[in-house]
């Protein structure tokens, strides 16, 4: 190859270069922009927030200054039998219960506001990171540009930062389950709280050992079935934020407990085949695939109307693959994806985490002959 042809190829490169840069450069300025509205959006969000928690914090307060003025009218009532009626201490116990089943609820009114404060000062940094990052890169860019419209065609790219794009889905996926994880441990301390009310009637019924009876079996009933409503509740709430099966044994254990826990619940059947080696992948894939599969659950609960439906999944050294089958009443596909104020049956949040794991996914559908959602997602880094 002559002097000549290579320097007319290096000249073509730098000129398709730098229009490459020049179009990066302004995709990475509208970037910008609109994540500077996003975060004047989150942080007008923040500051209506707080004003809220304030309000309610303001609000325990006082609850909580009533409830305890309550709690000592009713040990003072119980204190002495012979001085109270029966009528006496049931009006005590009932303003002392209900005083506090409302400060219970606004308790975890409170802990929800915060939660939300929280995560949206988190939203804030994130937001504000960004755009620090996007204005520091369009002024590199700007750099390289100079560099190259002058003439130096010896160029030594950084493409270290844009290495960082495709890290940055995985670290999308892994905040949300760390958040996942935190309130799960929250709710499951916290509920402690919520059991008063069941603390205060069995004190009741210490009471009616002595006074009537002939009433135990009535609260103790009713008493039994506060507990297991409350504690299929903070399961429930558990298992929703994050299945601790799924930290524990991994990612099909997890999903058979929550097949049978699905049915329990809404009566739909899934029937789960799983092939392979089973193996433990990092907690981020787990996380992501058991939410893939929990979305397109739901939306056959939703839309599909039939009584059960099969998921698949097979787990080789390099991939995992996984298909989700039911015979219901299918849909136009074009369709529903083109409506969005349907938000494509759910099918948008499914694919955009299939992308965050550089998955692939299809769909085939029709209306009358059912649904089949096929996922392949590479494990490279999980052999």
């Amino acid at each position: 190859m002559s002097p000549v042809l290579d320097i007319s190829t290096l000249d073509r490169i730098v000129k398709e270069t730098i229009e490459a840069i020049e179009r990066s450069q302004a995709q990475i300025y509208d970037i910008a922009e609109n994540t500077r509205t996003e975060a004047n959006l989150v942080s007008s969000e923040l500051t209506a927030v707080k004003n809220e928690l304030n309000a309610i914090i303001t609000e325990v307060d006082k609850l909580e200054r009533a409830e305890k003025r309550a709690r000592l009218r009713l040990a003072e009532v119980s204190r002495d039998f012979n001085r109270y009626t029966e009528r006496d201490i049931k009006t005590a116990y009932d303003t002392a219960y209900n005083l506090q089943i409302e400060l219970i609820k606004l308790r975890e009114k409170e802990k929800v506001l915060q939660y939300r404060r929280n995560h949206l000062e988190m939203s804030l940094r994130r937001l504000q990171t960004t755009i620090q990052r996007a204005e520091k890169l369009i002024s590199q860019v700007g750099v390289v540009l100079t560099y190259l419209n002058g003439g130096l065609h010896d160029l030594s790219l950084k493409l270290g930062e844009l290495q960082q794009t495709q890290q940055m889905a995985l670290s999308i996926i892994r905040a949300q389950e760390e958040e996942r994880k935190r309130v799960a441990r929250e709710i499951h301390d916290g509920p402690a709280q919520s059991m008063a009310n069941i603390v205060m009637r069995a004190e009741y019924c210490l009471k009616l050992l002595d006074k009537d009876p002939g009433k135990i079996r009535e609260e103790l009933l009713a008493l039994q079935n506060i507990v297991m409503l409350s504690l299929q509740d903070v399961r429930k709430i558990i298992f929703d934020l994050r299945p601790m099966v799924l930290d524990d044994l991994g990612l099909a254990p997890a999903l058979k407990r929550y097949f049978a826990t699905y049915k329990e619940q809404y009566g739909l059947e899934i029937e789960f085949l799983f092939f392979g080696q089973e193996r433990r992948l990092d907690t981020t894939i787990e996380a992501a695939l058991f939410r893939i599969i929990q979305e397109a659950v739901n939306n056959i609960k939703k839309h599909a109307q039939v009584e059960s439906a099969l998921v698949k999944m097979e787990m080789l050294p390099d991939k995992i693959t996984i298909s989700i089958r039911d015979m219901g009443k299918g849909f136009e596909l074009n369709s529903v994806q083109g409506d969005k104020e349907s938000n494509g049956y759910g099918l948008v949040g499914i694919r955009e985490r299939v992308q965050l794991l550089n998955g692939e996914m299809k769909i085939n559908t029709a209306p009358g002959k059912g649904t089949h959602i096929s996922i392949t997602i590479p494990l490279q880094d999980q052999a």
